[in-house]
């Protein structure tokens, strides 16, 4: 009997990483009934990366915590063990914006700090490491909202704390970590991001992300100005490494949210392939003959260790076979070939937008696992295509 590991990530827009690997598994039984069939749905540290948590070991707790532009959010967070993993997307993503109205000077990052605060409501006994799933927010303001909601002051000249969003750090003039860097001292801060942006510049999170949020070319000027009076002000207060971290990669990772754990202690770990191990792929993998896995688009991007080639990456050390199924692949086929034994792309299959047709896209990944069954495993689940 075969044994095939599906391990999608989501197909944005259309399906979440469950759903995709649903619809293959549904395909491959339908094509080698008698293959032994497991799902692991995948997540980089982006959107759904709580739900591909709790696909696996991990059990959701809701919490209510402010939204990005004020409103009350209810989010899931996960947990395993003494791990807490949140996911920055559905606290202040642009998913959860109220009317999906942009907000790129005021939008804040208070709700992850509120976030944090639950996971270590229980005490050291209770966790010891927090993962913050970075990517696909709302906000560009360096991760201050969450650093006042541990307790750090950041005031303006009159001493009151400044207001809410990036666009409010161009009026701060003291700061102080120190309680918010206590809140963390014991605790394993991960921050997961495969975004290599430092905090400033024209390659900080302003001028790349900024527009994707709702920013005008001002916008993105105020706010690169705003996060660099952000960085000055921490850098007089005599946080020693405040300027140092800002140019770090990953700083500019969730509009400064991953600039913010930097400051507090946290450590920069690839989402791809931290979420690989957490997720337990490896056992996995070594239980498998074949593996499926897939994203929404294939292209350029994935080859800088996004989840479908991390997986294939660490199933080749094993020796196992990968195929990919795509929303769509733009990759030349030698490039692709590199890395997966077969590739399926959706719009070879449709004229049809299947990216905004969840039951379309269903119904054409269920016919790519078919079809990787009649070609890769056969009826009686015995390996073919050798």
């Amino acid at each position: 009997m075969v044994s095939v590991l599906v391990a999608p990530d989501k197909f944005k827009g259309s399906l979440s990483a469950d759903d995709v690997a649903r619809a293959l598994e549904r395909g491959l039984l339908e094509g080698a009934p008698h293959a032994r069939v497991s799902r692991l749905a995948l997540a980089d540290g982006g959107e759904g990366s709580v739900a591909a948590a709790c696909s696996g070991r991990f059990s959701p707790e809701e919490i209510i915590v402010t939204g990005p532009t004020g409103q009350p959010v209810t989010a899931l967070v996960a947990v395993h063990g003494r791990t807490v993993l949140i996911e920055a997307a559905a606290i202040c993503g642009l998913g959860v914006l109220p009317g999906g109205h942009k907000a790129p000077l005021t939008a804040t990052s208070r709700g992850i700090g509120q976030a944090v605060q639950y996971a270590l409501a229980g005490g050291p006994d209770t966790v010891d490491t927090i993962v913050l799933a970075l990517g696909g927010v709302a906000t560009t303001d360096g991760g201050a909202g969450l650093l006042q909601s541990l307790g750090a002051v950041l005031a303006g000249e009159d001493g009151t704390p400044v207001g809410q969003g990036g666009g409010a750090l161009a009026g701060l003039h003291t700061a102080d970590l120190t309680e918010a860097r206590a809140a963390l001292a014991g605790v394993d801060l991960v921050l997961a991001t495969d975004v290599d942006n430092p905090l400033l510049g024209p390659t900080g999170t302003a001028a790349v992300y900024g527009p994707q949020k709702g920013a005008t070319a001002s916008d993105v000027r105020a706010l690169d100005a705003a996060l660099g009076t952000f960085v000055r002000r921490l850098q007089e207060a005599g946080v020693a490494d405040a300027v140092r971290l800002a140019e770090a990669p990953g700083a500019g990772s969730a509009g400064g949210l991953g600039y913010a754990g930097m400051l507090l202690g946290g450590r920069v770990r690839s989402g791809a392939d931290y979420f690989l191990t957490l997720l337990g792929a490896d056992d996995l993998l070594a239980g498998s003959d074949l593996v499926v896995t897939g994203e929404g688009s294939l292209d350029e991007q994935s080859l800088s260790g996004k989840l479908p080639v991390a997986l294939a990456r660490r199933a080749g050390r094993q020796g196992k076979d990968v195929h990919a199924v795509a929303g769509r692949c733009t990759l030349p086929a030698d490039r692709a070939a590199a890395h997966f034994r077969s590739v399926q792309a959706l719009t070879d299959l449709t004229d049809q937008d299947c990216a905004k047709d969840s039951a379309l896209s269903a119904r054409l990944l269920t016919q790519c696992g078919r079809s990787l069954a009649d070609r890769w495993i056969g009826r009686e689940g015995s390996e073919t295509g050798r």
